[in-house]
């Protein structure tokens, strides 16, 4: 897949990316019904309308190539990752678009052998896109219903850290083996925010790392990581090693991650 294709798939990513935002604040508006799925997380109609209008945008886009969606997951599907696949999380951080919070994202991942390679993530009440892949990572001040097209692209990129690092963790999920991460590495200030967010604040160079000690799903940090490695970051196991998306036995299920910025730990 060479540089061409690749930007022609990222601005497809985009498209849909925008306009599962574009509907996800359209029924924000109209009111939130939120139902347990078998797991106990929540879902929304949102959810699902979302993953509907993003899968018809990536089946267009790239026939054929199979897309991993988190409810689409939930509700049974089957559907095996290839050598080039879709993982799809058509709101992250649900608990935070209940809440009426505005800290939730569309997530948006192309895998290539079960590396990220391209990304997109969409805070749609924050009117924030975050974009990466071969040409760097950048990012589009986008209001739901706003034509991507017709927005500037600023090209973002890690910072170098400083004496004092920053951290993002999660506002509703922070758990003990992250706490005591940071207090092992001397980091004292932290941000909290909810979804995948988080990578973007490392990728604009508004926080150093992201540290993450508990379980989460795939379609969680793929788009992330992405975005993360185009804007001069890295997102590794604890102990260095890569992660490898795709595992399907395992229910797409990443033990633990540290998104690094500048720094490396």
């Amino acid at each position: 897949m060479n540089r061409a294709e690749r930007t022609r798939i990222l601005t497809g990513m985009i498209q849909a990316a925008a306009e599962a935002g574009t509907k996800v604040r359209e029924m924000a508006a109209a009111g939130v019904v939120a139902r347990s799925k078998p797991d106990a997380s929540p879902v929304t109609d949102a959810d699902e309308a979302a993953e509907a209008i993003i899968e018809k945008h990536l089946n267009a886009l790239l026939p054929g190539v199979p897309m991993i969606g988190e409810e689409a997951v939930a509700g049974g599907a089957s559907r095996k990752p290839g050598s080039i696949f879709f993982l799809v999380d058509p709101i992250d951080g649900t608990r935070e678009f209940i809440a009426k919070r505005s800290a939730y994202t569309v997530n948006i991942g192309l895998l290539i052998d079960g590396t990220p390679a391209l990304g997109v993530i969409y805070a749609p009440a924050l009117a924030e896109l975050y974009a990466g892949g071969v040409s760097g990572a950048v990012k589009l001040a986008l209001s739901p219903g706003a034509n991507p097209a017709d927005v500037s692209h600023e090209p973002i990129r890690v910072r170098t850290p400083g004496k004092n690092l920053l951290a993002c963790v999660s506002h509703s999920h922070l758990d003990s083996g992250t706490t005591a991460w940071l207090k092992k590495h001397s980091i004292s200030e932290s941000l909290k925010i909810g979804s995948s967010i988080k990578f973007c604040r490392v990728a604009e160079g508004k926080a150093d790392v992201y540290p993450r000690m508990a379980p989460v799903s795939e379609w969680d940090i793929a788009a992330g990581h992405a975005i993360l490695m185009a804007a001069g970051g890295s997102v590794r196991a604890p102990d260095g090693t890569p992660l490898h998306y795709g595992k399907k036995k395992d229910g797409y299920e990443v033990e633990n991650f540290i998104a690094s910025g500048g720094k490396q730990f």
